[in-house]
This record gives structure tokens, C-alpha cells and sequence, in this order.
């Protein structure tokens, strides 16, 4: 299927490494121009180098999703470099997993700020560009722990509260060409996940509560991300996809 990216200009937050880094290799290779954001600046750099060394479009740049001073420089470096902005892929996030009353006040601000703050900063500087053009794509990125897990009541919150803010913005942006939806990935097998000390046991016990029988790749997620920015999706707004493999609560 063409998904017909070509020349689209992509903006994805967290793209330094993991699921972010492999969704803009997939998104440049259906043609798109990426501009790569991460916290930690070299990351992003070196990503965009990755794809420019492969031939296609990409800029990288440093950013704190939780500054909107930030997303506003991204969306201008953007603006000033390709001229407009297709999608933005609200990807960021960071993990303080701890039980309720070992978890700081800092901890839990974290968590929701990067998720929630940081989607709320990067639509606010990005959706007047789309909305000019009466055509856009925001996504996303929830997970399957919004039904809740041990130790993760800062991360579960910030993912389900993803899901209110897709909804909302969804109803909000329809009449203007914008779709906006959300993806809620199961236990994907990142760099980052493999260097838990406890992963080993965490896949494990993953792999026998997902019907499929086997984990997710960043790829996977990749790839619903390029379809989301399609014109192929253009009837779906406002949902969550799960790509989970087909576990859930459980």
C-alpha cells in the first residue's frame, strides 16, 4: 500500500532512541521530512543523521516538552526549514515507576507533565500550521497500563488522561481537516526495556499474558503511526488503538 507520505513533514517528540527513533525511519522511508526532538539533544541529532545518511529529509533539535517556549521553537524550525508541518507525533515520556508511598511528589509530576503537558505544549504550537492548511495528523502516545499496574500509578494516569485529551481535541479539530488519535502499545522490546534489570522476568511474564505469544518491536508501532498519518485513515479520529498483541487489563 502507498501510503502517500511523500514530502510530508513530521514532528515526533521523544525520537531520540526507542519507539520514537524507529517511527521516524519508517516515516522517512514512505518519503516524510522528519524533524526529530528529544531532551537529551545528541540523541536527537544522531537520529537525524541516521536518516540522512539513508537519503532521506530529517533535522534534529533539543527540546523539554514540558516548556512550551520549546515546542514553539521546534514548530518554527520546522516552519522555517520545510515550510509546514503534517504531523506531529506526541511521543515523549519518562518512567518513575514506584508503589504510592515511595513515590515523590516530583516523581509523579514528572510523569504526567512529559505525557500530558508535554502533548498539551507541542498541539498548542503546532495545530495553528495545520490549521491554515485545513489538514493534519496528531498522534498520540498512550499505552495498554492505563487499565492500571502495580507501581505505575503516575504513568497510568498520564496514559489514560491521554485518551480524554484525543477525544476532546478530536471533537475539537474535526470540522478543520485535523484527525487526532491515539495508540496504546502493549510491552514493546525496546533498548530501554532490555536494560531493566528485572526484563527477563517482565517478558516472560508478558509473553504468557499476550495472546499473540509473542512481544512487540518498535516497528509495530511504526507502522500504525504512518498509517494514522495517511490519508488512508482519514475517516478515523478521536480512537485509541491498541497494539498490544491482544492483551489488555489482564
Amino acid at each position: 500500500m502507498d501510503l502517500g507520505l511523500e514530502d510530508r513533514v513530521v514532528i515526533i517528540t521523544g525520537a531520540g532512541r526507542g519507539i520514537g527513533a524507529e517511527s521516524a525511519r519508517i516515516l522517512a522511508r514512505e518519503g516524510a521530512r522528519l524533524v526529530i526532538t528529544d531532551v537529551d539533544v545528541d540523541s536527537a541529532l544522531a537520529t537525524a543523521e541516521v536518516l540522512r545518511s539513508e537519503g532521506s529529509e530529517a533535522i534534529g533539535i533539543g527540546s523539554d516538552v514540558l516548556k512550551s517556549e520549546d515546542a514553539m521553537a521546534v514548530a518554527a524550525l520546522a516552519m522555517e526549514t520545510y515550510g509546514r508541518i503534517d504531523v506531529l507525533v506526541n511521543n515523549a515520556a519518562v518512567a518513575r515507576d514506584k508503589s504510592i508511598l515511595k513515590m515523590e511528589e516530583a516523581d509523579f509530576d514528572a510523569v504526567i507533565g512529559t505525557t500530558l503537558k508535554g502533548a498539551f505544549n507541542f498541539c498548542r504550537a503546532v495545530l495553528p500550521h495545520m490549521y491554515q492548511r485545513r489538514w493534519g495528523r496528531v498522534i498520540n502516545m498512550s499505552s495498554r497500563s492505563l487499565f492500571g499496574n502495580p507501581g505505575q500509578t503516575n504513568h497510568a494516569a498520564a496514559k489514560a488522561g491521554i485518551v480524554g485529551f484525543t477525544r476532546s481535541l478530536s471533537l475539537e479539530q474535526a470540522r478543520n481537516g485535523i484527525t487526532v488519535n491515539a495508540l496504546a502499545p502493549g510491552f514493546v522490546v525496546t533498548e530501554g526495556a532490555r536494560a531493566l534489570p528485572s526484563f527477563d522476568e517482565l517478558a516472560k511474564t508478558a509473553i504468557a499474558r499476550t495472546p499473540v505469544g509473542f512481544l512487540g518491536e518498535p516497528k509495530d508501532i511504526g507502522g500504525v503511526i504512518a498509517f494514522l498519518a495517511s490519508d488512508h485513515a482519514r475517516y478515523i479520529t478521536g480512537t485509541t488503538i491498541f497494539v498490544t498483541g491482544g492483551r489488555f487489563s489482564s
